[in-house]
């Protein structure tokens, strides 16, 4: 019988042969969604523009494969040219530079780097709401006023404001971040783990308006990718902080999750969607985002809690690997059948950066005996 150490192994491999492919035809570009086998490409304005660059530097730092490292490095110069293009950036910052600018400071001590991740850090601080107590999600687009929105998303972008107070040993940033991480246990999870995507706030008051659905079936369904993004926001936010609340808070949104998903461990788009069924999409990308974040609960929980939360991630990436992998197909993307956007019929049943990127990142945890991204 296979083991664990096979297929991980076997696994790993696979994605270094795809990536070693598919880099030559993305280039230093800014992959998003998948049509037709192939990723179409983003601008380094969008929310996606960092994960590219941050799986080649997830292979780089692996193998040390130098045409990796060069791809990386001109996604980087092109993302930190956003900086000085101001008006369209938004609370992503911190996947966009975080995942480029950052790591490759640390992993290559690049000083101009390290500049762009302090300054992102300070555009995405320049975001807060001081009377909601809330990082405000987009700027005004599509006709709608977004002044006073929050998304569930944000949680996985505080990470930069607290490895800023870290780098610059400058509290401003950690406060922000815990802040606007209060204001999401308060407001955001349910009592049963589940959380919403958007909660609306008067901007001038700070007082809660309502929760919207955003990507979810609606405003009080439970979107799987949101739970995903939350579980692994609250234990990233515990791992910089160990603030007992946010790790109760993982662990509450991590039952709902897991308590809810198929027998193949890989959700649906929504748990809480009418008559899921086979026709209903799959969303591999919110399999690969909470894979990662239950391997950090993991090693931030010794003993039997801790290895139980380890189990379930290895199941679910062992599901990926096996049944929505596109190792041997003519595709770009590594994982089909996830769910971008629903409701708009955007990247239904395709694959996404973002699950590749997570699932990639999971994958090297479990091979790497568990090692957090944060210490």
């Amino acid at each position: 019988m296979r083991t664990k150490t096979d297929w991980v192994e076997q696994a790993w491999q696979k994605v270094i042969l795809k990536i070693d492919r598919t880099s030559k035809s993305i280039g230093a570009s800014f992959p998003n969604g998948s049509a037709n086998g192939r990723y179409e490409r983003s601008s380094p304005h969008d929310w996606v523009a960092g994960f590219w660059p941050g799986l080649l530097w997830l292979v780089y730092r692996e193998t040390k494969k130098e045409p990796m490292k060069l791809l990386a490095m001109e996604c980087e110069r092109q993302i930190s040219q956003t900086l000085w293009e101001f008006d369209p950036l938004h609370h992503d910052v911190g996947f966009m530079f975080g995942l480029s600018s950052m790591n490759q400071y640390l992993i290559l001590q690049d000083e101009d780097a390290k500049r762009h991740a302090l300054m992102a850090a300070s555009l995405l601080a320049g975001r807060f709401n001081p009377v909601g107590g809330f990082v405000r999600a987009w700027p005004n687009w599509g006709g709608e006023d977004h002044s006073g929105w929050a998304i569930i998303d944000c949680l996985m972008n505080l990470p930069l404001l607290y490895w800023a107070s870290q780098e610059i040993d400058d509290p401003r940033y950690r406060h922000i971040a815990s802040l606007h991480a209060d204001t999401v246990l308060r407001e955001f999870v349910l009592s049963d783990g589940s959380v919403h995507h958007i909660v609306s706030f008067d901007p001038e008051t700070g007082e809660r308006i309502e929760a919207l659905a955003g990507q979810g079936y609606a405003k009080d369904s439970a979107w799987a990718r949101g739970a995903a993004w939350a579980l692994y926001g609250f234990a990233l936010c515990y791992c910089y902080t160990g603030k007992e609340d946010y790790m109760k808070a993982a662990k509450r949104i991590a039952k709902f999750y897991i308590d809810h998903l198929p027998a193949d461990k890989v959700p649906y788009w929504d748990f809480r969607m009418p008559n899921a069924s086979n026709a209903v999409p799959r969303d591999s990308s919110a399999a690969a985002i909470a894979a990662s974040g239950l391997l950090e609960l993991a090693i931030l929980l010794p003993g039997e809690e801790g290895a139980e939360y380890k189990l379930v991630a290895e199941e679910i990436l062992h599901s990926l690997y096996e049944n929505y992998g596109a190792w041997e197909l003519d595709e770009e993307g590594l994982l089909l059948h996830a769910t971008g956007y629903f409701d708009k019929g955007i990247y239904v049943d395709a694959p996404l950066i973002y699950g590749d990127y997570y699932f990639v990142e999971a994958l090297l945890k479990l091979k790497n005996s568990g090692n957090s991204k944060t210490k």
